[in-house]
């Protein structure tokens, strides 16, 4: 929301309870609608007289068929966005290899991107692994894991192969895509610069953070479920979203495609390597809030809004 508001940008947000949003520090330069994303008839006043929406949306954690649920929600928005004339779309997903067998998280986002995609409206899709700070639930995954278990034991998943990206690095292509000049609706990959096992995230995040290199045991035999039953009891993750977020990790999260600079220029400084990226978390003021409340449950309590904007006419 700063991104766009600090790019001159009239920004209308959408909320199921607008009063969480009253103590917000950019509360005041911006509109707030009420709608529920399952409710197709509370979004279209909402779209009313919006050029971009922006999709940042996922039910993980709140539904036990989530999947089922993330497909409505896309469905609802098309629909409303089609009767308000709303002129694009832009949509945040996940990294995935092409052509393998996806996790329900991972396969539910695609989907998502799919309907999106094909409702004749402009659509941009941006596709990112682990978002590096606060709030983001994989990443929180790795840090909790990392900060409370000097040895641990993992799946074989913890060898494969993740491209993160800064949450600055995200923010600066999300602002960018409203106005993106782009050849069709499809999907972007972005990522940072380096792609790392996740064990070497965990190694490199425990550096950056002063803790003692952690020892890691792999188990092959560890299974899905236990390994989320695991990551629920030793982190403040509910099990409702650690199990789906477990079960993506089975797979490569690297980009596929890296044509993102064609409609939307890396950053000016360059994109951020991960170990910058932690420390720039570190010591942010938001992270360093979740690092003071030792571990308490930091992840939003009411994640699924989309705050659809108006570019400034030109």
């Amino acid at each position: 929301m700063p991104r766009l508001l600090d790019d001159d940008v009239a920004v209308r947000a959408l909320a199921r309870t607008p009063d969480k949003l009253a103590d917000v520090p950019w509360r005041d330069r911006i509109e707030v609608a009420r709608g529920d994303l399952s409710d197709a008839d509370s979004l279209t006043d909402a779209f009313t007289g919006v050029d971009v929406v922006y999709y940042l949306v996922h039910s993980m954690g709140t539904s036990r068929d989530f999947a089922a649920e993330e497909r409505r929600a896309a469905q609802n928005v098309v629909s409303a966005a089609r009767q308000a004339g709303v002129r694009r779309l832009v949509y945040l997903s996940g990294l995935h290899p092409e052509n393998a067998a996806l996790s329900t998280h991972l396969t539910s986002r695609a989907a998502v991107g799919d309907i999106l995609i094909a409702s004749g409206i402009e659509t941009v899709v941006l596709q990112a692994g682990v978002v590096v700070g606060s709030g983001s639930a994989s990443f929180e995954m790795v840090r909790h894991l990392t900060n409370r278990l000097p040895v641990m034991t993992t799946p074989k998943w913890v060898h494969n192969k993740i491209q993160p990206i800064a949450i600055s690095d995200v923010l600066h292509y999300l602002a960018a895509a409203a106005t993106a000049t782009v050849p069709t609706s499809r999907t972007w990959d972005v990522g940072g610069p380096d792609v790392l096992e996740y064990g070497d995230m965990m190694q490199i995040y425990a550096e950056v953070a002063g803790l003692a290199r952690r020892r890691i045991l792999v188990l092959p035999v560890l299974t899905p479920r236990i390994a989320s039953l695991w990551v629920g009891l030793v982190t403040p993750i509910p099990s409702g979203l650690a199990r789906p977020l477990v079960e993506s990790l089975h797979c490569d999260a690297v980009m596929a495609n890296d044509d993102i600079d064609t409609i939307i220029k890396p950053p000016a400084t360059g994109l951020t390597p991960y170990r910058r990226a932690v420390s720039e978390a570190l010591a942010s003021n938001g992270f360093q809030r979740s690092w003071d409340t030792s571990d308490a449950a930091l992840l939003p309590s009411d994640p699924d809004w989309a705050g659809p904007s108006r570019p400034p006419r030109r």
